[in-house]
């Protein structure tokens, strides 16, 4: 039968190990911490208005026209990159001109959500092809 109060030699090596890393983890707080309250600097930030390796996009003139609009012009909607820009390009010149803004919704990636977002910005002209785009 086990006497209460007394330690075996394991349970004082344990106690003792228990102690140890107590210790250990008491003092790496206290150091963390010193570190952290003499800490006497301020992090600030600047926004750049331009990048200097990134090219300006033009800033859009009126609504923009999906049937004559370019690269650069597309781009410059919300929510539209140049991969979604090239893709609504390829697709005017695979299936002609836009009849209307909705006709959008047909360019893979466009849904209504993004055609939202710039909905108001667009106009598809008339809906007649182009001398250009009639010649090509």
């Amino acid at each position: 039968m086990k006497v209460l109060g007394k330690l075996t030699k394991t349970e004082w090596l344990l106690l003792a190990l228990a102690a140890a890393f107590l210790l250990t983890l008491a003092l790496l707080y206290r150091e963390a911490a010193g570190t952290a309250a003499g800490a006497d600097y301020t992090i600030t930030t600047q926004r750049r208005s331009v990048l200097p390796d990134v090219p300006a996009l033009p800033e859009p003139r009126g609504p923009v026209d999906l049937n004559t609009a370019g690269l650069e012009e597309l781009q410059t909607l919300d929510g539209i990159g140049p991969a979604l820009a090239e893709r609504i390009i390829e697709y005017r010149e695979a299936h002609g001109p836009f009849q209307s803004v909705e006709g959008l919704l047909e360019v893979k990636g466009i849904g209504e959500a993004t055609l939202e977002k710039f909905r108001e910005d667009v106009t598809a002209g008339d809906g007649q092809a182009t001398e250009e785009e009639t010649a090509a």
